[in-house]
């Protein structure tokens, strides 16, 4: 006899997998794997959540209110199509069941975020990846990739783990040449840290769309340079049907009251993350050029981490580098389940631990061709 099976392709599912926290016998470790925010949550964000503590006996607003407000008054964005959800990720996940199903598919760039394949294999439909030219997003190859059973298309602006982006007239020519009956997502977890002059997050796309396909939406979260990973917040930038059919999709309650109010208190620290974003425009081209200096590849990069190859050599590899980096405290992202066993993604953390980190990397080159 056997138990309730699962429908068919749950157990073909690899389980999303985060980044390492701790190491076997070190108290304190430098944890470069998530790409957490170096600076930490405003302490005003962190007081919003202290003060919560004492209303856990209630409910919360189920549709996030005065968070949506919020953030609409933040970025300028209409309040009534902003989604909430528990964490970017699960306004990804009620995208996928809310557009597509068995017999579709679901695109996405060859590098692109696990999430993707995973959302969409957990509503029966088909994930499929697009080439990439120099580890970005190359347009051309997605509408190349586009077929009659596509349904949702998949943009990480900036990628992670690549740290690439987009220009947002690229964004703008892939919008058009997508049918209107295809949902162009544009996940802009990093557009805090982007300072390029021809980024876009794809706000102005889901504007554009309304009225006229109602197919882009756009995708943020709080975990990254906001540092409230751990209260799991996102949102999303939707027209109008889209957001009703969000409304009717997501759980009831699926924000807790305490992160929505952390959420609006850190929307309101201006200062605190204009100082995370400086730290940022600081560290990254500082760790970038001192990984160069180690012979490494140091990818450009637009977000809050770095993409550093290593070479395919006994002793040299990204495997190696992990192990090395490991032994002193030191814990980066490998990332062969994206495609870049070569590779490790090296988040942008305080000056002291990029210091420590780059100086790990020059001697465990030193040591290697020694």
């Amino acid at each position: 006899m056997s138990g309730p099976a699962p429908r068919p392709g749950i157990l073909d599912i690899a389980p999303y997998v985060g980044g390492k926290a701790a190491l076997p016998g070190v108290e304190r470790v430098i944890k470069l794997s998530s790409n957490e925010s170096a600076l930490g949550p405003s302490p005003r964000a962190v007081a919003a959540y202290e003060a919560a503590a004492g209303e856990l006996r209630d409910y919360p607003d189920g549709g996030s209110d005065d968070l949506r407000k919020a953030i609409g008054k933040r970025y300028g964005l209409d309040p009534e199509r902003i989604i909430c959800g528990n964490g970017s990720d699960e306004i990804i996940t009620l995208l996928t069941r809310a557009y597509a199903g068995p017999g579709d598919e679901v695109l996405y760039c060859e590098h692109g975020f696990a999430m993707y394949p995973i959302s969409a294999r957990t509503v029966g439909a088909e994930p499929v990846t697009a080439g990439e030219t120099n580890l970005a997003t190359d347009v051309d190859k997605l509408l190349a990739a586009v077929t009659p059973r596509t349904r949702i298309v998949f943009v990480a602006n900036p990628n992670n783990p690549t740290g690439s982006y987009v220009s947002g007239d690229e964004l703008a020519r892939l919008r058009a040449g997508l049918a209107e009956h295809i949902l162009l997502v544009i996940d802009a977890a990093y557009a805090e840290f982007v300072s390029k002059n021809d980024y876009s997050d794809g706000q102005t796309l889901v504007d554009a769309s309304v009225g006229a396909g109602d197919n882009v939406v756009m995708t943020r979260t709080f975990s990254k340079i906001f540092a409230l990973a751990a209260l799991r917040l996102g949102w999303g930038y939707c027209p109008q049907p889209v957001a009703d059919v969000l409304q009717r999709l997501r759980n009831p309650f699926n924000v807790t009251r305490p992160a929505q109010l952390a959420g609006i208190a850190a929307l309101d620290d201006v200062a605190h993350l204009d100082a995370a974003r400086e730290h940022n425009d600081i560290w990254l081209p500082w760790f970038r050029e001192a990984v160069a200096e180690t012979g490494l590849t140091a990818h450009p990069s637009v977000g809050n981490f770095v993409l550093v190859r290593f070479p395919e050599e006994a002793g040299k590899t990204a495997e190696a580098a992990n192990a090395f980096l490991n032994a002193r405290g030191i814990i980066p992202r490998m990332v062969a389940n994206y495609g870049l066993p070569d590779c490790l993604r090296i988040t942008i953390g305080t000056e002291a631990e990029m210091r420590a980190t780059a100086l790990a990397l020059k001697d465990f080159m030193t040591e290697t061709s020694s």
